[in-house]
């Protein structure tokens, strides 16, 4: 106890010396010497006040969260089942948003719970077991990581753990577990074989902790134990009994070889590489990735959806590219109603080329997934006097039809390219508000946000279920984190979704004063314009008395570089990965960056530790 106390008021002291530092104008704190000193009055903007009360609500409504359905454990408070119905994954997947959260400026609070919640999660799930299905019958984690399941739900469960670089790259159980993990995938665990260096394919659709699963999946194995349903637990998958939610699995069988879900696992050595640097995680990333890219091409640029045992499409699937579980042919029947359903997920396979670009920045990762989109798209047929585009393909083609267009990948492509003719088809408001600058958009997305951090905590207050007639996916619905408004106006960032294991974003921000990630309190920051190699964003500091220091850093990981800043008139040059500004006393300006893109080695190594 003393010896907390005493390490918290030697910080207490250094944030005192160096705020001090600060108003005088003296600050040298390691890499963070403030470049610039911003003390042009600029009454707070609407958007900025907005962002801050954003950053506060989330804060506040996800303690609220944590305190209804955790114990003091970190254990959530529900019953344990394994299954792609509900398993491991959603548990923690009730904190889907918070180390973002944090990492952009919400309180301590949030990655304090988040960690709580993931160190509590592994050793619920260690200890819970199955009794039918074989390969979780000595716990549904194995060595912290799931024994053996699908990419689809693999990274459900591990997005939350992904983004905990972005705010303590230096705790040593993040550290230890990323490289664990990573070696599950590399080659390097003897346990779990589940890469095949030969032919560059992950062996199977279920793998994890204790290898690949080399056999038919029965619905038993997808479903889980069986469990009583009627008048207690509402499924979401529709469920009204045991035999519907096997019956939901009964034709998930195909799973040996490879699928483009499996490319969601480049995330862990990623995660790696940025730690370490070493390049055994780079090099094994851009093997894979590039065997798919190989795949794609050699198939007139469609992904295949099944990679047999050999390295060759189909083999693993009645020799059919598209077959496979989640395969382009993977139309199943509804066990409700008997209507089918098409549940194709290649698209799952986008962030594992996406990783590649962000570690080379090269466009050779992306092309194949360009060409697909116009391939598919022009499959286009007129259908009651209206277009219509495929979303299936199957031993007579394409299938499916749908009157909208083929639109994975596009956003994506764009963000990462910024090429005109990329750009050009992006759609949302979002692009259109970076050329147009009106600060409207800004707000109206704000307050979009904040009214969904309102539903979810009156929802959540007003939810009756107990932990026994608790599922583990059943709070997730009112995890309050709304932070998608906050990637992309403060950050200039592609918001993530449930398998969002990286984060892309043009700019992040760090407190070189309490050495932390996110915005410093007060301030506010909103990304104007952002081009292939500048970025234009305005920095506000809300507080009236009191100065503000910020790190303004390119890229989630540090991987653009900054050559030069211009404001007021003034260039100043950086030639690095970040710099520094004081805010004086309700003062602001926008910064106008000279960004070169993908420069730099990624690393979660903060601006003031010694970058790898």
């Amino acid at each position: 106890m003393l010896k907390s106390l005493q390490f918290s008021c030697t910080r207490l002291f250094s944030a005192l010396l160096l705020s001090a530092l600060v108003m005088a104008g003296n600050l040298r704190a390691d890499d963070t010497t403030p470049l610039l000193t911003i003390d042009t009055p600029m009454s707070p903007p609407t958007w900025a006040l907005l962002e801050r009360q954003l950053l506060d609500a989330n804060t506040k409504a996800c303690e609220e969260f944590f305190q209804k359905y955790f114990d003091e454990r970190g254990f959530l408070l529900c019953v344990e089942r394994w299954g792609g119905d509900d398993g491991p994954d959603d548990a923690i997947e009730n904190c889907i948003h918070w180390p973002i959260l944090h990492a952009i400026g919400g309180g301590d609070s949030v990655l304090t719970n988040y960690r709580k919640a993931w160190e509590g999660h592994l050793r619920q799930y260690t200890l819970a077991k199955t009794v039918e299905v074989p390969f979780a019958r000595d716990g549904m984690y194995y060595r912290e990581f799931p024994c053996q399941f699908d990419w689809l739900h693999n990274a459900e469960g591990l997005v939350v753990f992904c983004h905990q670089g972005l705010s303590e790259p230096d705790s040593r159980a993040f550290q230890t577990r990323t490289k664990r993990y990573a070696g599950f995938y590399i080659g390097e665990d003897a346990q779990a074989k589940n890469y095949d260096a030969t032919h560059k394919i992950m062996r199977s659709m279920f793998n994890g902790s204790r290898g690949p699963l080399m056999r038919k999946a029965t619905g038993l194995d997808w479903a889980g134990d069986p469990i009583e349903i009627e008048n207690r637990f509402s499924l979401g998958h529709g469920e009204r009994n045991y035999s519907e939610m096997v019956a939901h699995f009964k034709d998930y069988n195909d799973i040996i070889g490879d699928h483009p879900q499996n490319l969601l696992s480049t995330a862990l050595p990623l995660n790696a590489f940025m730690l370490t640097g070493e390049k055994k995680y780079r090099d094994w990333i851009l093997e894979y990735v590039g065997a798919w890219v190989d795949r794609m091409t050699a198939n007139d640029n469609i992904i295949p959806t099944n990679i047999g045992l050999d390295g060759k499409p189909g083999t693993a699937a009645g020799g059919k590219w598209y077959g496979g579980v989640y395969g382009w042919s993977f139309s199943v029947e509804v066990p409700q109603d008997g209507s089918t359903a098409h549940r194709n997920t290649h698209y799952l396979g986008l962030p594992g080329f996406m990783n590649a670009y962000l570690l080379t920045g090269e466009d050779s990762y992306l092309d194949p997934w360009r060409k697909q989109i116009d391939v598919i798209n022009g499959q286009k047929k007129m259908i009651d006097g209206k277009p219509q585009y495929p979303t299936m393909y199957g031993d007579d083609g394409w299938y499916a039809y749908s009157p909208s267009r083929y639109t994975t990948g596009i956003e994506e492509i764009a963000y990462l390219t910024m090429k005109p003719s990329d750009i050009d088809r992006a759609p949302g408001a979002w692009w259109r508000n970076l050329k147009d600058g009106n600060t409207a958009y800004a707000e109206a997305s704000l307050r979009a946000d904040l009214a969904q951090v309102r539903r979810k905590v009156l929802a959540m207050r007003n939810d009756t279920t107990t932990p026994d007639t608790r599922l583990a996916d059943d709070p997730m619905k009112y995890n309050p984190a709304s932070v998608a408004s906050l990637v992309r106006l403060a950050c200039g960032g592609l918001p993530t979704n449930k398998q969002g294991l990286v984060l892309h974003s043009r700019l992040r921000y760090f407190d070189p004063i309490q050495r932390r990630a996110g915005l410093p309190a007060d301030c506010a920051a909103l990304i104007e314009r952002l081009e292939a190699d500048t970025t234009s964003v305005t920095l506000v500091n809300t507080n009236q008395l009191e100065p503000r220091t910020v790190t303004i850093q390119a890229g989630s990981y540090a991987e653009h570089s900054i050559e030069l800043v211009t404001t007021g008139g003034k260039a100043t040059a950086v030639s690095g990965r970040s710099f520094t500004v004081t805010l004086q006393p309700g003062c602001g300006a926008t910064l106008t960056l000279k960004t070169p893109r993908y420069a730099k080695t990624p690393t979660f190594a903060f601006p003031w530790t010694a970058r790898k």
